[in-house]
């Protein structure tokens, strides 16, 4: 069962909407409560975000109801109409994120046929629980997306190593393998969540600094790696065991699956800045990824089966390395610039 910040604040969210509601002696705060429920999102930027859009078209809708509950009553066609008119309204001014609560408030404001007490209490309600959960969201364990990445970064990057050491050797158990695999992308996933998250906050700087644009380079780095390092599972998994094979082929996909796992992880350090300088010599590998691809195509054999499925993966393996390379440069980069500064 999991338990994380997020439902926590959820929670207290909730609590403190509805002894705000009650402390306003507002008649009925369920609304208060729902509202905030909808309104808790994974940062603070979205909750800024939801809390404005959330105001637009909970007037509009609120206002709509009003003059819907007015002209055509409360009748469950009427009700449905004015339901569609915001939804379509709503997704005009690009606010799809907040329909669901608009539409709880359209629906309570004509259950009153059109009162316009009621609708400005139901909006008020409305403002209550947005309000709530943006304190709460601000307050208690504010959240931290970018330093969860990194983290995040790292457990997956754990797991896609486990399992790419043991793809080809094929020593895992298949179901345990499955499992693990599904995980993994579901980790990945989340990952590219959280990196649109940051795009999303980018973009409504009018200028952004040199340092946060060059930080998302960097994550996005990050995240193409272990997506690449997903691919290759995939193609493995797909193709690789379809194909006939020799002993040495396993042993040529096998070093090489090593030789990149070790690499990502010694860019990885590089990125925690936990390497001396000069440690160990990374360049080879352009050189050592041409070759992997070179025996790879030399070792075609047209006699055996499924041979064209070794190619799939050779050329998975090799975007690999290359994305890694990328990686390493800007890992390179940023150190370079924080030596200058120093």
């Amino acid at each position: 069962m999991a338990f994380g910040a997020r439902i926590l604040k959820t929670g207290m969210a909730v609590t403190l909407a509805l002894y705000l509601s009650e402390l306003l002696q507002f008649s009925s705060p369920v609304g208060a409560a729902i509202a905030a429920i909808f309104a808790m999102q994974p940062s603070i930027y979205r909750s800024w975000r939801y809390f404005l859009d959330q105001i637009q078209t909970s007037t509009m809708g609120a206002v709509l109801a009003l003059l819907g509950g007015l002209l055509l009553s409360n009748q469950p066609i009427a009700v449905g109409l004015v339901c569609i008119l915001v939804i379509m309204i709503s997704m005009k001014m690009n606010r799809g994120d907040t329909i669901g609560l608009t539409l709880v408030t359209v629906i309570s404001v004509m259950e009153a046929s059109g009162q316009w007490e009621f609708a400005l209490n139901r909006f008020l309600l409305t403002l209550t629980g947005i309000v709530s959960a943006f304190l709460i969201n601000i307050i208690v364990f504010p959240p931290k997306p970018r330093k969860q990445y990194i983290q995040q970064i790292e457990n997956v990057f754990k797991s896609l190593s486990l399992l790419l050491r043991t793809a080809v050797s094929h020593e895992m158990k298949e179901s345990v393998f499955r499992d693990e695999k599904n995980a993994l992308e579901g980790s990945i996933k989340s990952l590219a969540d959280k990196y649109s998250l940051f795009e999303e906050e980018q973009k409504s700087l009018r200028r952004a600094k040199y340092s946060q644009t060059r930080q998302m380079v960097v994550y996005k780095n990050l995240l193409s790696s272990v997506q690449k390092g997903f691919e290759v599972l995939e193609a493995v998994d797909r193709h690789y065991f379809q194909a006939e094979r020799s002993e040495e082929t396993d042993i040529l996909f096998d070093r090489h699956l090593e030789q990149l796992i070790k690499y990502h992880e010694h860019i990885l350090l590089k990125f925690e800045d936990k390497l001396k300088p000069n440690t160990t010599d990374t360049d080879p590998l352009g050189d050592d990824n041409d070759r992997f691809l070179e025996a790879a195509i030399l070792g075609y054999n047209a006699e055996k089966s499924g041979q064209l499925r070794l190619s799939i993966v050779a050329a998975a393996v090799y975007d690999y390395g290359y994305q890694l390379e990328r990686l390493d440069r800007v890992a390179e980069q940023i150190n370079r610039m924080s030596e200058e500064k120093e």
